[in-house]
């Protein structure tokens, strides 16, 4: 079995660097607040090309620490919206609820599955104070126009960058196309922890500021509490395995857009759309997506030639119980996304033959 991303595989190939790395951290005593998350947090600041990187606990605190920020800064408050792809991940959507503000979902581009720039205007309220792209897959959204929009309206912009580690537009990377970025490290992503942990970018000082102390007890010096704050920190051992891994990002990332190539180039089926506008060598391809009506039958088909796939997502945000209240709108774009997407092995560590072996897998699936 080909598996759909094998992460024992991955660290492997980060060793020996990466025991040597834990077991620095292990025996230094030190396992909060200490060297390696400074290290991390300037060297990753610098790799994105912004001014500040906060570590936090996960991709979900970074973005909700955003928005907390935006609300103690006065930017932002309950009731306010902010307009958010509906075909992203729920995450981004629990960020803007669990901070009192209403989401907005905007449809994405069909070709390449992102907010689409066209659609956003027309959700603008006077109660919309952001918009929040995500960089679905790996790809970032198309910054420019979504950027001219927001500054004629005064809205922020908030990236979601928890598939988009190293993913370039206009010559900047993602986590410096924005007011603020949130990124996820969980361990299966292009630049993975081996636990939770997360990052939040930005150029604006105040607001790195507030973030870092809302993330620490909503307090800058001990026992002295300035905001109703939260428990969220990258520990030194998740900064250190991070940093081994920052290394290689570069390199990692241009195998994955090698395997992605082959995929386009290749896969040659009446049955399967493989989003041929991908051809961007940019894209980071956190997820290789090939569409499909026949989803299940095409699923199951690879399973049995030994390629394990997975589907993101099966069910679109608005379908989800916990937003019922949104259960009514209509989203076609969105709904057949969810309804058709199916994703394939990816990861820098495949070899050539068991790329072959996946090409040859879709290819010989019938209706």
């Amino acid at each position: 079995m080909i598996k759909y991303f094998d992460l024992k595989r991955i660290n492997d190939s980060f060793e020996p660097k990466l025991s040597s790395a834990v077991l620095r951290v292990v025996g230094s005593g030190r396992y909060l607040f200490g060297p390696e998350v400074g290290k991390f947090e300037e060297n990753f600041a610098k790799y994105c090309g912004c001014r500040y990187c906060i570590g936090v606990g996960n991709g979900l605190d970074a973005l909700t620490l955003i928005i907390r920020a935006y609300c103690e800064m006065s930017i932002m408050g309950p009731g306010d919206e902010i307009i958010v792809p509906a075909n992203t991940y729920i995450a981004s959507i629990l960020a803007i609820t669990a901070t009192g503000l209403k989401p907005v979902l905007c449809e994405p581009q069909p070709e390449s599955c992102n907010i689409d720039p066209n659609k956003i205007e027309e959700l603008i309220t006077p109660r919309t104070k952001a918009i929040m792209v995500v960089h679905l897959y790996g790809r970032t959204a198309d910054m420019k126009p979504i950027t001219d929009i927001a500054q004629k309206h005064s809205l922020k912009v908030i990236e979601d960058c928890a598939q988009a580690h190293g993913a370039i537009y206009d010559n900047r990377r993602a986590g410096n196309l924005a007011d603020a970025a949130g990124f996820s490290f969980y361990p299966a992503k292009n630049l993975g922890a081996l636990g939770d942990g997360g990052a939040v970018t930005t150029n604006d000082t105040i607001l790195a500021e507030t973030v870092r102390t809302i993330a620490n007890y909503g307090s800058q010096r001990k026992y002295v509490n300035r905001y109703k704050g939260v428990n969220s920190r990258l520990d030194e051992l998740q900064a250190a395995v991070l940093s081994v891994k920052l290394q290689r990002l570069d390199a990692d990332n241009e195998r994955r857009r090698s395997i992605a190539m082959r995929y386009t180039k290749e896969i040659s089926n009446p049955y399967i759309n493989t989003a041929a506008e991908y051809h961007d060598k940019e894209h980071v391809f956190h997820v290789y997506t090939i569409f499909s009506q026949q989803r299940e039958a095409l699923q199951r088909h690879l399973s049995e030639n030994g390629i394990e796939t997975i589907v993101h997502y099966p069910i679109p945000p608005h379908k989800q119980e916990a937003l019922k209240e949104y259960s009514r709108l209509s989203l076609p774009v969105t709904e057949k996304i969810h309804k058709e997407e199916l994703s394939l092995p990816i990861s820098p560590i495949m070899s050539d033959d068991e790329i072959t072996r996946v090409i040859k897998a879709v290819n010989s699936f019938t209706k």
